[in-house]
């Protein structure tokens, strides 16, 4: 009896498989050709399920988002309950960073997809879409713990929740050896002290 292909198996295999040509090449030297031969599948198939690099891309990046959302996932639900706002924020940053190879390797997508998407409309409106989304989640965080007062009423929400997204800003002196992984979770304790004092 033939095998039955499970095709978003074989996607998501094709997914990992542009991660690791990306993390190990880069994405201006990653053709369809070196990433159907990571994924040990003919070019042929691999075009089978995405036309273009550009559509490779896309789906990488969605999956990559939702890798990220699990790993998030994991993290809160090490966290006592109820969890302190200050830990949550802290898991979502955290897994924003390149500071282990899974969150390494969405970074890297996630480079790669923007700079892609700077010049292609679809992918810009779909990585915009994506970051509001990252946005209003943590807005959504720091708005609650203002209404509980865990954060000063004199902190606008809107500032600090971009002072927080400007924290993921530590990746390429992470990615470059800048900065030692160590600096940045400081900095982002610190900062997240500096915001709950008030709750402190």
């Amino acid at each position: 009896m033939p095998k039955l292909v499970d095709h978003q198996e074989r996607r998501e295999a094709i997914a990992h498989a542009l991660w690791r040509v990306v993390d190990r090449d880069g994405w201006t030297r990653a053709t369809l050709r070196d990433v159907a031969r990571e994924a040990g599948v003919s070019l042929g198939q691999l075009q089978h399920y995405f036309a273009s690099r550009a559509a490779m891309l896309n789906f990488a990046m969605e999956f990559a988002a939702e890798q990220t959302s699990d790993r998030v996932a994991r993290g809160l639900a090490d966290l006592d309950r109820p969890p302190h706002p200050r830990d949550v924020l802290r898991v979502v940053l955290t897994e924003m960073l390149p500071l282990h190879p899974d969150a390494r390797a969405s970074s890297r997508m996630s480079a790669a997809y923007v700079l892609e998407a700077l010049h292609d409309p679809a992918l810009r409106r779909q990585a915009a879409l994506g970051l509001r989304e990252g946005r209003a989640l943590v807005g959504r965080l720091v708005r609650e713990a203002a209404a509980h007062g865990q954060i000063s009423p004199d902190r606008d929400p809107d500032v600090e929740t971009d002072l927080l997204l400007a924290l993921t800003g530590f990746t390429p002196l992470l990615e470059l050896g800048v900065i030692e992984p160590e600096a940045a979770l400081a900095a982002v304790d610190q900062h997240l002290e500096r915001l709950f004092a008030a709750s402190s």
